[in-house]
């Protein structure tokens, strides 16, 4: 039995319009749902802001509760942002703008579109689409609309959702396994070198760390490099996540800083979310962006310890009374150079050891790496076998009377667009 594949457009509202917003009181309570907020690996929108609606109405994306948010700039599409709005306030939310919104009709299950979109292959071809100016590329909104996707019956979208949940829900439990470990950092530091707030070594960061080089790669256009950008960093974990490759032709403006191998990458938007990273081997030589503060050691040591610090409460905590703007707090590469740090300068020897310690910690994180990387393989087959029916052939052979009738309705309902 063949599926119908079924332009998305005639299943969802795509981008759909907020007719009731002048229904509202400016005090109205709502949600806010910025793009770093939406997670990569799962379904879930990981922080919900209450605002008022009056702060948001304009120049954001509106959506309701169980609609789908669709990351359309790179390189939040290709990573993997997509979410499924739940709990929102009062049923309503607001976003970024680079969010496209897709609401089902009665034939599709939210969150079997979501699976649907999360594939691998999905995203690659969504890549090809994409149009705009060079690291500010965007997914069309003619290419969800002329899309098309294989469309079970719902029962049997229900039965899809329910195993690739179970398959799902080992990624999840990997993925809060990898947060806990990352909390191993901050309590090594602070049984080491003891609680920041009470050390009194004290110097800036400034007096012990080099000057970074910057280059214009503009005037070399046939150079390949690997871009770190702000969210290519994941403030969880503090690890870069991912990266995208550029010619000098190409270049972002702000592709301008050369990262060593154990470098310290220290965001400087929105320091609350500590996109702060050590810059691994395979990562030497490469570029960033200049909204990162690069922190690399006069001596060869102290990397480890910068790196921890970086990842206390104490450090974002200490940057965001440096802030500068509301809805976008940002300090510069002063603010942070100019910091002062609990610096153990007559501990040479412990700062070394600490070093190493976060190099086997790196080591550790990277075979975790190799054994999620087999799991997510895993699942993305499962998800291939879940759109092209083989998945549940054996569920739909044992259902095939009740299927039958629920394609003869939806047969029906895809007449009136034909």
């Amino acid at each position: 039995m063949n599926w119908s594949n079924v332009q998305i457009s005639k299943l969802c509202q795509i981008n759909p319009r907020n007719n009731e917003q002048s229904n509202y009181v400016d005090d109205y309570q709502v949600s806010f749902v910025p793009m770093q907020a939406v997670s990569e690996v799962s379904c879930e929108i990981e922080e919900l802001i209450v605002r008022r609606i009056k702060d948001v109405k304009k120049g954001f994306t509106f959506f309701k509760e169980d609609d789908i948010l669709f990351a359309k700039i790179t390189p939040c599409m290709e990573n993997g942002k997509i979410a499924i709005a739940k709990n929102l306030k009062n049923g309503i939310g607001y976003g970024s703008t680079e969010f496209h919104v897709l609401r089902v009709s009665n034939l599709l299950v939210n969150k079997y579109l979501y699976y649907y979109l999360r594939q691998e292959s999905f995203r690659k071809e969504a890549k090809l689409r994409m149009s705009g100016a060079v690291g500010q590329q965007r997914v069309p909104l003619n290419f969800l609309q002329n899309h098309q996707l294989p469309l079970p019956p719902r029962s049997e979208q229900y039965r899809i959702i329910e195993i690739l949940d179970q398959a799902d829900e080992i990624r999840k439990l990997r993925k809060q396994a990898d947060e806990k470990a990352e909390k191993i950092v901050p309590t090594l530091f602070t049984e080491m070198f003891g609680d920041p707030l009470t050390y009194s070594g004290i110097m800036t960061i400034r007096e012990i760390v080099k000057k970074v080089e910057q280059k214009d790669f503009k005037k070399y256009p046939d150079i390949e490099f690997n871009y770190i950008d702000i969210s290519s960093v994941d403030g969880k974990t503090g690890k870069i996540i991912s990266y995208s490759k550029y010619f000098g032709s190409d270049a972002p403006s702000r592709a301008k800083q050369i990262i060593k191998h154990n470098d310290v990458i220290i965001s400087t938007v929105r320091p609350y979310l500590k996109a702060t990273a050590l810059v691994p081997k395979d990562l030497d030589n490469q570029v960033c962006s200049t909204g990162f503060c690069v922190i690399r050691t006069k001596a060869d040591y102290g990397f480890g310890f910068l790196y921890a610090l970086s990842r206390l409460n104490w450090f974002s905590e200490k940057l965001m009374t440096l802030a500068r703007g509301a809805s976008y707090p940002a300090v510069s590469d002063s603010d942070i150079l100019n910091m002062s740090i609990p610096y153990p300068t007559q501990k040479e020897s412990l700062i070394k050891k600490f070093d190493d310690i976060i190099i086997n910690l790196e080591l550790k994180r990277d075979l975790r790496e190799q054994a999620n990387k087999k799991i997510q393989n895993l699942f993305d087959l499962l998800l291939s076998k879940a759109f092209d029916g083989s998945l549940t052939a054996s569920w739909r052979a044992a259902h095939m009377k009740e299927i039958l009738q629920e394609m003869e309705e939806q047969k029906k309902f895809l007449e009136k667009f034909s």
